[in-house]
């Protein structure tokens, strides 16, 4: 059983749901995505997403893109990321989970990829563009070694396929919310909660939900039908300006993330 495992049991016991940031590894630099993670886990986060900078990023919206471009602009190397993270390993106990293009995961090789960023102290990883159809090997080797793979439905998915990539998952699934990549939304789809519905019906997985989550009113909409959500580019918005000001990044994402978690608890009475 990974630290994702663990913490979804311990959620549903008490009637809580996750809330999981997504912050870019390497912008600026790995020692401020490393104090990022300390106060993510100070604030109450249960687990934090960290993306893996990449050239081509798969469905990435602007601001993750743009903040992809600054990390790699800064030479980041894959290992700079396994560094840091497991030089924190001892003093974090949320769990996080690696955001990952299967080109770099191809370089490395599948299980020695999965064993670095275990030993890194990642408890799994989602990969968005890997296809189910080919996913089995990847699959297998996540579960021999106690490792997430977190894989993603989305609003066109068709029904059976989504069904599929569920039994190929573990972890959680991870619903997206909208067509189209992502970034911050004035409004989410009026079928969103039926679509998660139906599929959690269907699955004995956790089901977290990403992209264009930004505001506590889609935090109190969602939260009901789901086990998680997850807030990418409202945060990596909030952070961009780190290279001027780390400070005053880290006050604006903590205040933007503390509405949001606010928003994420039960209702009382």
């Amino acid at each position: 059983m990974t630290a994702i495992d663990e913490l979804f049991q311990r959620l549903k016991g008490s009637g809580k749901k996750a809330f999981m940031p997504f912050i870019t590894a390497g912008d600026p630099n790995m020692a401020f995505t490393s104090k990022v993670l300390q106060r993510l886990e100070a604030l109450g986060c249960s687990m934090a997403e960290v993306g893996f900078p990449y050239s081509d990023p798969i469905a990435d919206g602007p601001v993750i893109q743009a903040s992809y471009t600054r990390a790699l602009g800064n030479k980041l190397k894959l290992q700079q990321i396994f560094d840091q993270i497991q030089s924190d390993r001892s003093e974090r106990k949320m769990p996080l989970v690696a955001m990952v293009s299967y080109a770099i995961i191809h370089r490395q090789g599948q299980e020695g990829f999965i064993q670095a960023a275990k030993q890194a102290g990642f408890s799994g990883v989602i990969v968005p563009d890997l296809l189910v159809e080919e996913s089995q090997t990847m699959s297998q080797l996540c579960r021999k070694h106690d490792f997430n793979l977190i894989q993603l439905v989305t609003p066109t998915t068709p029904r059976e396929r989504a069904l599929r990539i569920a039994e190929a998952s573990s972890g959680f699934l991870y619903f997206v919310s909208v067509t189209g990549i992502t970034g911050e939304r004035t409004e989410l789809p009026a079928d969103l909660v039926d679509r998660v519905g139906w599929i959690k019906e269907r699955t004995n997985l956790p089901i977290c939900i990403g992209f264009g989550i930004s505001k506590p009113e889609h935090v109190k909409l969602l939260a009901p039908v789901c086990d998680g959500l997850i807030v990418g580019s409202a945060i990596v918005r909030c952070l961009e300006k780190a290279g001027e000001s780390q400070e005053q990044a880290l006050a604006s994402a903590e205040q933007l993330i503390a509405s949001l978690l606010a928003a994420l608890e039960p209702a009382k009475g």
